[in-house]
């Protein structure tokens, strides 16, 4: 295992940059997640990483060796790709014993590696067969059992698991996480789903348009997110943006739209306050709101039309016309009986509001 350090590290085609000045530490032994829609660079940092991409300035170290200048063979790594990259005329075993082989590894070693990879991932039924005879989840088990063989200091995983179905995917997701418990080697894994971030990444790393938003945990990026790209990027349903006027009445801070007037906590006004907020984004996460009316929380309440609902089984997703935006409000009782068109009563959670600087986009706090 290795530790992993990115300094100002530029990628440009050309004089077009793509990634920007990237700084990363990445601790030995550790699962970092690099999230963000597509064209945001964060499979282009991978690729740099990995040495499949030459690197316009900067460095990187793994294992505090910089290896700027160093092929991919001589990074002492392994990668997952996204197409699982088999060898279709070889075995299941051939394909797992391959990269053994070209080092010249002894066959009585290379028999018990694989048979060690074999036995974490389960596919010891599967040795004889060909790719082509695989399901795709079999197929990626391959592929992360011919990284596992040889114990490399580092796993890059680039959005192996988009190909799959949504139910194999949730099952994949799974049996990486039993994998880092035996396997806890450092690891960067690239995704656009921040579900796959959220659940997988000790850190997640959010980019847009080839810039680090925010590193964090992934309660410390949901709970306090550092710009409103990144609130809107992580979590579903969406968090739900306002924006409002911040007026002071009789020493109390209220954020105010149409149909919409919310009393702010006094912690949250006094920051407010002291940044000379008057014109902001609010925003606010579905959970934290509620159908009909707060008891004991004063201020909290406003009136919405409901303009669609979605019957998700667990919960009722409702979307509501309000405050001049649609605010979709998560997790109310799935048998709750809301008509469309009508009225309804919602309240929020004072505590969970968020602001953002209109003109920045950067969270107020």
């Amino acid at each position: 295992m290795a530790e992993v350090v990115l300094r100002d590290v530029v990628k440009k085609y050309g004089t077009i940059p793509v990634v920007h000045e990237v700084c990363l530490d990445i601790a030995d032994g550790e699962f970092v997640v690099l999230v963000g829609p597509s064209g945001c660079g964060k499979s282009t940092t991978l690729r740099m990483i990995a040495g499949l991409e030459t690197i316009s300035s900067g460095t990187i170290s793994i294992g505090s060796k910089v290896v700027n200048d160093l092929p991919p063979k001589d990074r002492d790594i392994a990668m997952v790709f996204q197409n699982y990259a088999l060898y279709q005329h070889m075995t299941v075993f051939d394909n797992l014993a391959f990269g053994l082989r070209n080092r010249k590894v002894s066959e009585a070693e290379i028999q018990a590696e694989v048979a060690r990879a074999t036995q974490m991932l389960g596919l010891d039924p599967l040795l004889s067969r060909k790719p082509f005879q695989l399901s795709g989840g079999q197929q990626q088990r391959v592929a992360l059992g011919r990284c596992i063989v040889r114990r490399p200091q580092l796993f890059l995983f680039d959005e192996p698991l988009s190909n799959l179905d949504a139910k194999l995917r949730a099952q994949m997701r799974i049996e990486l996480k039993a994998l880092r418990e035996r396997v806890p080697t450092t690891s960067v894994y690239v995704t656009h789903d921040q579900v796959e971030a959220m659940t997988l990444g000790d850190r997640v790393v959010v980019m847009k348009d080839g810039w680090i938003q925010q590193i964090g945990t992934p309660l410390d990026i949901y709970n306090r997110p550092a710009t409103r790209f990144v609130a809107s990027f992580i979590g579903a349903p969406a968090m739900n943006f306002i924006d409002v006027e911040l007026s002071d009445e009789q020493g109390e801070l209220r954020a105010r739209a149409k149909n919409f007037d919310i009393h702010v906590q006094p912690q949250q006004a006094d920051v407010l306050r002291k940044r000379g907020a008057k014109a902001v984004t609010l925003g606010i996460r579905p959970e934290h709101i509620h159908l009909g009316v707060a008891t004991g929380d004063a201020g909290s309440s406003f009136t919405g039309q409901v303009t669609v609902t979605e019957q998700l089984g667990s919960e009722l997703v409702v979307g509501l016309d309000a405050a001049d935006a649609t605010i979709m409000v998560s997790r109310i009782a799935p048998d709750t009986e809301i008509a469309l068109h009508a009225p309804a009563q919602m309240w929020v959670e004072r505590r969970a509001l968020h602001f953002f600087d209109r003109e920045t986009e950067a969270a107020i706090r």
